[in-house]
């Protein structure tokens, strides 16, 4: 273990994460910093098959409070990020619509919006630098757990299982943090389930502005810096926006899925194909598609969760955190902040919970985070349906109906304030409830 980072004294507290994406490594970074043992564990060969993915991917004021509590995280970040303070909206046909701004944000925290990849490799090489021992290759095809067994000598834990050598890993705690797909949804559901088709797919795309600068209709988005802008139409929205300086530029679009694709991030998208949804909309959006290089386009397919009744195992000692537990769509914006805060507030409550009480921890989290979540989850859809069913002679007359939703209980937020401030208070609730005494301590 690294010594040059702050951290707590060791907990005794044995944790294992599982997945490498930004609510696992979250995790890890908060369990470590918490002074608690953390193994993660990553089914792919090396991070490189995560990191060169991707596109744009924004972490709100409430997210990135965590990144300024890791030492150089959020400098870097800021370094790669566009640097915009508002977003112009258009009508698909062109004509400007309204700009909102995010600049009386600023006093809640950080916006961090870019490469995924990008910001994905600054979190990671900071999680290695603190020493958490990770483990490559290595796939997960079961959980399990145990209150223990004094008779025999076993003490409660929770595991997994290693696909191929059918190894067992044991620690005190269990989070799973590998998605939509997480095999440790079917502990907490006590069932195998599939995703749903949420009925809509994006194109993404992410390219050097090259070419982009040279094109009259285009050049505007990229020759005078960092911009941000959305075309609004009938159940399509667009965005697009440039970063480095206008350097690179990226767009995405949302729209219904005719089940022509499967559930992928890496499924190649041909801009032929996209331009077909696009029928009717400006010039710029269409050269914008046009312009986009071979191989720099993917159509994903926007998966659906029943949302759970709970995050947590039979015996509380495994808990799914990130998509695995809450998947939003791209539309609320919030899905990788609230992945952050998952972390966090899992790694305090484990913190003030201590070795003796792991399931009272998992059980605080959920208490914790399960409303919050799940009202932030909520927002995709009404921002969706609000742009894409937009009432165009009410929008003329008042331009700000088709705004974000920026609400202070959302995005002026700290995940780990709050359960410091809490956690008593949701085991108190917890008591009242009955739910604790179904778990040993």
């Amino acid at each position: 273990m690294a010594n040059n980072y702050p951290r707590l004294p060791p907990s005794g507290i044995s944790v294992i994460v599982v997945g490498a994406g930004f609510a696992g490594l979250a995790a890890a970074i908060e369990a470590d910093r918490k002074g608690h043992s953390v193994t993660l564990l990553e089914k792919v060969d090396t991070i490189e098959e995560i990191t060169r993915y991707g596109d744009i991917i924004s972490f709100d004021t409430n997210g990135s409070k965590a990144f300024e509590r890791w030492p150089g995280v959020v400098d870097a970040m800021e370094a790669v990020a566009r640097q915009t303070t508002w977003l112009d909206l258009y009508h698909h046909q062109g004509r400007f619509v309204t700009r909102q701004s995010f600049l009386g944000e600023k006093k809640w925290g950080r916006r961090i919006n870019g490469h995924r990849g990008e910001l994905h490799d600054i979190v990671w090489r900071h999680l290695v630098g603190r020493g958490v021992k990770i483990r490559m290759s290595t796939r997960v095809e079961d959980y399990f757990e145990h209150d223990g067994d004094e008779a025999q000598g076993i003490k409660p834990h929770a595991g997994v299982v290693i696909a191929g050598t059918k190894e067992r890993l044991t620690a005190d705690v269990v989070i799973a943090a590998e998605g939509v797909r997480s095999r440790g949804r079917k502990i907490v559901l006590g069932f195998d389930e599939n995703p749903k088709s949420s009925g809509y797919a994006v194109y993404r795309a992410w390219f050097k502005s090259d070419q982009v600068a040279k094109n009259p209709l285009l050049k505007h988005l990229v020759v005078n810096g960092d911009t941000h802008q959305g075309f609004i139409g009938p159940d399509i929205h667009f965005l697009c926006s440039t970063l480095k300086n206008g350097s690179e530029i990226n767009w995405v679009f949302t729209h219904i899925d005719d089940g022509n694709i499967e559930e992928s991030w890496q499924f190649p998208g041909k801009p032929e194909e996209a331009l077909k949804y696009l029928d009717g909309w400006c010039p710029i959006v269409h050269e914008l598609v046009k312009s986009t290089p071979e191989g720099r386009l993917i159509d994903y397919k926007l998966v659906y969760r029943d949302p759970l009744p709970t995050f947590i195992s039979p015996k509380a000692r495994i808990v799914l955190i990130g998509d695995s537990a809450h998947p939003f769509l791209p539309t609320s914006i919030q899905g990788a902040s609230q992945s952050i805060e998952d972390g966090v507030t899992l790694a305090t409550c484990l913190e003030l919970s201590g070795k003796g009480d792991i399931p009272r921890a998992l059980r605080a989290f959920e208490k914790l985070r399960y409303e919050r979540v799940h009202r932030a989850q909520a927002m995709g859809p009404k921002t969706r349906e609000r742009w894409h069913k937009a009432d165009w002679n009410e929008v003329w007359k008042n331009p700000t109906m088709i705004h974000l939703e920026r609400e202070e209980w959302l995005l002026n937020f700290d995940a780990e304030k709050d359960a410091y401030d809490r956690y008593e208070e949701a085991v108190e609730q917890l008591k009242a409830e009955g739910k604790l005494s179904k778990a040993r301590l």
